[in-house]
């Protein structure tokens, strides 16, 4: 993942922040130092943007819109509202672990809910955003389960217990897929390539963005219809002693320019 180049002793102004793309955050109040860092790219750099767009996976998981007052819950929607406040236009796509977020949720931030895949044009340039998780054919248990909880009755029976009891199951489905994915190759566990053409051919686009991977890359390729650019975003991660700290972000600015960001301060914790 290369980084914007920072010139000492340039008084040239920078090109306006379009928009800013991150996604796999995996909030939790586990996490505290990666909740201070999100916080404080939002303060700091999101509040300078024109839009920013979270692309999945920003909390670890949502058990629903009715755990809106959970203590850290409350927090991360204080912020991105207060972000949304500063008039900056805040965009959601669901990941495969808070698609559950909902109207309510929305509200609450200030934000507008996008489906997946969605197609925008930003700066000149028409740019496909997906979350990544429905390209990862190859899986083929994840890609039943995600059919399974995606559909409309199965999200309305779950929706229908209890809190303590949706978040009972939750814990159980993520140790169970945390064992799966110990059995599993990273390749099977990446986009397939032939579903990523297939979407940048359905939707005729050139540039696509998506995170799910946690593989941060410039993936760029040819195609009959011309170059081709695919940017994977970073996922985050302060917290965990065994590796250096991550997370970063996207950025597209107005002279239809993108460029990757790495957030490289450790903050303390919240």
């Amino acid at each position: 993942m290369s980084l914007s180049p920072h010139a000492k002793g340039t008084e040239q102004a920078q090109p306006e922040t379009v928009a800013l793309f991150v996604s796999d955050l995996h909030l939790t109040a586990a996490m505290p130092k990666t909740a201070a860092a999100f916080f404080s790219f939002l303060r700091k750099t999101a509040s300078k943007a024109g839009a920013l767009y979270l692309l999945g996976d920003i909390f670890e998981y949502w058990a629903g819109d009715d755990d809106l007052d959970d203590p850290f819950n409350r927090q991360v929607v204080d912020a991105i509202a207060a972000l949304s406040a500063q008039g900056v236009a805040v965009f959601w796509m669901a990941g495969n672990r808070d698609f559950l977020v909902g109207d309510r949720f929305a509200h609450a931030c200030g934000l507008t809910l996008l489906s997946d895949p969605t197609l925008v044009t930003l700066a000149g340039q028409r740019t496909l955003l997906v979350h990544g998780d429905a390209q990862c054919t190859d899986d083929t248990a994840y890609m039943q389960f995600r059919q399974q909880v995606r559909s409309a009755q199965w999200q309305q029976q779950f929706l229908q217990q209890t809190l303590a009891q949706r978040k009972a199951i939750i814990a159980s489905l993520r140790e169970g897929s945390r064992d799966a994915q110990r059995g599993k190759s990273m390749d099977i566990m990446d986009v397939n390539p032939q579903a990523i053409d297939a979407l940048f051919a359905s939707h005729a686009v050139k540039i696509m963005i998506h995170g799910h991977t946690h593989r941060p890359h410039t993936h760029l390729s040819q195609s009959a219809a011309g170059p081709r650019t695919r940017y994977v975003l970073p996922d985050w991660d302060y917290d965990t002693r065994n590796h250096a700290a991550r997370g970063g972000w996207l950025a597209l600015d107005a002279r239809g320019q993108f460029s990757f960001h790495q957030a490289g301060e450790v903050l303390p914790s919240i």
